[in-house]
């Protein structure tokens, strides 16, 4: 049965150094959770905690309503998955597979057709007596993923466990875990710093940074309204523009465009405009700007429009929307569409925008 999985203000040092400074999340049962950020955020640091692998300086950390702080990591209740796979070489593939079943003495009966379900639902029962030596990287992982789930743990852990395969492999496998994870419904906790990859898979995410918490939210809603500077430039691409924002959410930027947006504070100062390359488009007035380059992508052309004050922004035109593609040195306007763009106040990085 899987469990939720609760943080309360965790907080972990390393002599001087604090990696994680109070931490809370509240991870639903059955839900896929990333932990997203750039490399030192305290993502990886933060999952070894949660296994038992790390001392806890700081914090309450439940499996549920069970307080977990002082439960050694091989009595949690958690299947494992490495960078490294971390499978045993000298053993098949159904002994991998099986050695965690061993351990917990389920009995002999039951522990073969466990097996066996368990690489069909990776899709590598045809691998059964085989050494991991003879084995693909993609391979190899999906040995790794059902040593991890044919034990029925409450909570499933992954540390970066697509960082060793090629880009095309990435996609499958990521897939494969979605797939898996939604099928056996297990509490899943992952970590990585390819967004793309969070995006893809999670059903929520975590963005961190220098041990803090800086946005937790749907796919959707981490990349649509990202909450401050960091997470809209982490997250994808974003173009950023200095602007002053007046009363009603009335945005000035450049002097050159004026446009309302919604606003959930009053503020009244110097801002920040995020913007995504499909948030802006050319119209027939607003931020006057040159073609420098465009590159065909196929769905979409992407431009590098450079604006009168130096500043190059990218846009992004999908091309059903569009018969005509823009030329270097071609005079345009950029407009946005308001009710999308973030806007953040220029000191503290609090969102003003709804």
């Amino acid at each position: 049965m899987s469990n939720a999985v609760i943080i309360k203000d965790a907080v972990k040092k390393y002599s001087d150094f604090t990696a994680l400074k109070g931490v809370s999340l509240d991870i639903k049962e059955g839900e896929f959770f990333t932990l997203l950020g750039p490399s030192g955020c305290g993502k990886t640091t933060l999952l070894r905690m949660i296994a038992g692998f790390n001392s806890i300086e700081g914090g309450e950390f439940y499996f549920g309503d069970r307080l977990i702080n002082a439960v050694p990591a091989h009595k949690r209740d958690i299947g494992m998955v490495f960078q490294n796979y971390a499978i045993f070489p000298h053993l098949t593939v159904e002994e991998n597979v099986a050695y965690g079943l061993k351990a917990r003495k389920v009995p002999r009966a039951e522990i073969e057709p466990r097996v066996k379900e368990a690489l069909e639902l990776v899709q590598i029962a045809h691998l059964a007596k085989r050494k991991p030596s003879e084995l693909s990287g993609g391979q190899q992982q999906r040995v790794a993923l059902a040593r991890a789930f044919v034990i029925e743990p409450s909570v499933l852990l992954m540390d970066e466990p697509l960082s060793n395969l090629d880009a095309k492999l990435r996609v499958q496998m990521r897939t494969v875990i979605k797939k898996l994870q939604r099928k056996l419904g297990i509490t899943t906790i992952y970590v990585t710093h390819d967004q793309e990859e969070a995006l893809a898979i999670s059903d929520r995410i975590a963005v961190m940074r220098d041990g803090y918490i800086m946005q937790i939210g749907t796919p959707t809603e981490i990349y649509a309204k990202p909450q401050n500077p960091f997470v809209a430039g982490f997250i994808g691409v974003s173009n950023f523009l200095d602007c002053t924002v007046d009363k009603g959410g009335t945005v000035d930027v450049n002097g050159e465009l004026q446009i309302t947006v919604p606003v959930k504070k009053d503020y009244v100062g110097p801002a920040k405009l995020s913007a995504r390359p499909e948030q802006l488009f050319f119209a027939e007035s607003g931020l006057p700007g040159e073609i420098m380059f465009s590159t065909f992508l196929g769905d979409f052309i992407e431009y590098e429009v450079k604006l009168s004050n130096g500043r190059s922004l990218i846009v992004n035109e999908y091309t059903k929307d569009t018969t005509k593609v823009h030329e270097a040195g071609e005079k345009v306007f950029l407009n946005f569409d308001p009710t999308r763009i973030s806007v953040y106040e220029a000191e503290s990085g609090e969102v003003i925008t709804c």
